[in-house]
This record gives C-alpha cells, sequence and structure tokens, in this order.
C-alpha cells in the first residue's frame, strides 16, 4: 500500500513551471563545499543518532535520492530539499553529492523546503502544524489557499493550527510522542491552560487512551449541567473554581462541582469502571488512617 503523503499534493503543487529547468532533471555531482543550507529551512532540530545511521548508510550505499539544489552562481548552490542527506553526506565524508538543480526565488523556496521536509521526513503534529502556520504567515497563504495547494481539507489544516494554541509543556509532549494528536485535540477543549496542563500530566501518568481523556475533557466542560439550557445562576465565584480545580488534580479525574443561586449544589468524583473506583476509594482511606 502506498503511504500518503503528509501534506496532501506533490512538491509540483508549490511550483511554477516556469521555475524548473525541466520536468525531467538531470542529476548532478555537487561538490558539498559549493553547497550551503537553506536558509528557509523549516526543521531546525536533526536528530543527531538518525544522522549517523544514515551517513552509515551513505558509506555502504551511497546517496539513492539526490537532493535538490538551487545555484546562487561562482561555483555555490543552496539546498531546497535534502538537507538531512547533505549533513549525513558530510558526516560519510563524501567529497560530493547527487543533485538535481533547480530555479526558483526567494518567495519559492520556503514553500518548497516546508513540502518538501513534510512528503519526505515523519514530522511530528506540532512541525506540520508550524509549517502550515509559516506557510500562512511567510507565504501570505489564506487556509483555504493553502488546503487548495497541498490538497488537504481546511478543518485538518485547522485542526493542525489549534494545536500551537496549547501550553508549551504540552507541545513538547507531543513532539516527543508522550501524547498523541488525539490526546492534544481533547485537550484544546479544555479553557484554562492550567486545566489542560494538569489533564496532560494525569494522561502520562495513568497511560490515559484518547477516548478515556475525551470523557475527562467532556467531564470538566460539563460544569453548567450535562447539556441542557442552563438555568440562571449567580457568577461561578472563584473560590468555588479554585477548589473544583483543587480537587481534580487530588483525585485525578474530572471532579464536577455544580451550586445554584442560592449557594446549594453538589460535588461528583465520576469514574470509569471498577479499578478507577478502587483507586479514588484508596485516595479517602489515606484520609482516614
Amino acid at each position: 500500500m502506498i503511504k500518503r503523503n503528509a501534506l496532501g499534493r506533490g512538491l509540483g503543487a508549490l511550483i511554477d513551471g516556469n521555475d524548473v529547468i525541466s520536468n525531467t532533471p538531470v542529476s548532478n555531482e555537487i561538490a558539498i563545499n559549493e553547497i550551503e543550507a537553506n536558509p528557509f529551512q523549516p526543521r531546525i532540530y536533526f536528530d543527531e543518532e538518525s544522522l549517523q545511521d544514515l551517513a552509515i548508510s551513505i558509506k555502504e550505499l551511497g546517496i539513492i535520492q539526490p537532493v535538490t539544489l538551487r545555484k546562487l552562481g561562482n561555483h555555490k548552490y543552496q539546498i531546497i530539499a535534502g538537507e538531512r542527506r547533505f549533513r549525513a553526506a558530510k558526516i560519510a565524508g563524501l567529497s560530493s553529492i547527487p543533485s538535481y538543480i533547480r530555479e526558483a526565488g526567494d518567495e519559492n523556496m520556503l514553500e518548497m523546503a516546508l513540502v518538501e521536509n513534510i512528503q519526505r521526513e515523519d514530522l511530528d503534529a506540532i512541525e506540520i502544524a508550524l509549517s502550515y502556520q509559516r506557510l500562512i504567515d511567510e507565504c501570505k497563504l489564506t487556509q483555504e489557499t493553502l488546503s487548495d495547494k497541498v490538497g488537504k481539507k481546511r478543518s485538518t489544516i485547522s485542526n493542525y493550527l489549534r494545536l500551537l494554541r496549547l501550553p508549551a509543556v504540552i507541545q513538547k509532549a507531543i513532539r516527543e510522542q508522550e501524547i498523541t494528536m488525539g490526546h492534544a485535540r481533547a485537550l484544546i477543549n479544555i479553557q484554562e491552560s492550567e486545566t489542560q496542563i494538569m489533564v496532560y500530566r494525569q494522561v502520562v501518568k495513568y497511560d490515559f487512551s484518547v477516548r478515556k481523556t475525551e470523557e475527562i475533557v467532556r467531564k470538566i466542560s460539563s460544569e453548567d449541567g450535562e447539556g441542557k439550557p442552563a438555568k440562571k445562576t449567580t457568577p461561578f465565584p472563584d473560590e468555588y473554581r479554585d477548589l473544583k480545580n483543587h480537587l481534580t488534580k487530588y483525585f485525578h479525574t474530572g471532579v464536577v462541582f455544580k451550586i445554584n443561586e442560592v449557594g446549594k449544589g453538589k460535588i461528583e468524583i465520576p469514574f470509569d469502571d471498577p479499578k478507577d473506583l478502587e483507586r479514588i476509594i484508596g485516595i479517602f482511606d489515606k484520609l482516614n488512617p
């Protein structure tokens, strides 16, 4: 089965035909010392261990897929796509590498680098989101235009961009594969960043599934009452909100705190199964030695 590109349509979707010397460019051997990195490179971090592994492969088999360069003049070239292969080739001690030469202006460089990067490497959800955001900000694209260019639904692009609203600690967790994009999309629906972080830590600690995380988020969001029309109430006092957040952290579940205009209410401590109930009972037992 052919794996679908992470960003959608091919690199050619972002390159005008006039910018390409040939539809079937010829590979050239270009000296390593004549090549410089792409200043528009969207990927900042290159895993050293992965580069070492690739360098070993290059020593044994050579570079199978040429890098793509643009000519700057005076025997100088700049990478459009393939910086990871270029770095590994330097580690492997190669003096030259096979390269396709294209003509591209600065206005095309970022677009080509972003798309090639996403197509050819396994980017995490945050890197994809950042790539989408850079295409929008620096290439002056709307979400609609970006959707057309990369062949992805606007809703898909929007879901990735929403990840960038999450606190930095959660974005880092996505990049390090502590949680999945499914977990992150659930956490986005929590209004307060402090609660988002609390639930994220809970997810990691107890290895909660995406479905479990969604249930916790729904319970936290049901403060105004299980989808029923909200009754006229006084504003939720800050001290009660703080208490609710404290209990949620203490019991590691989405505690629901309800109170009406006369001060009458209830506290609900939800659980998912008998094992989860035993865990909560154990917390109460510790309170009554």
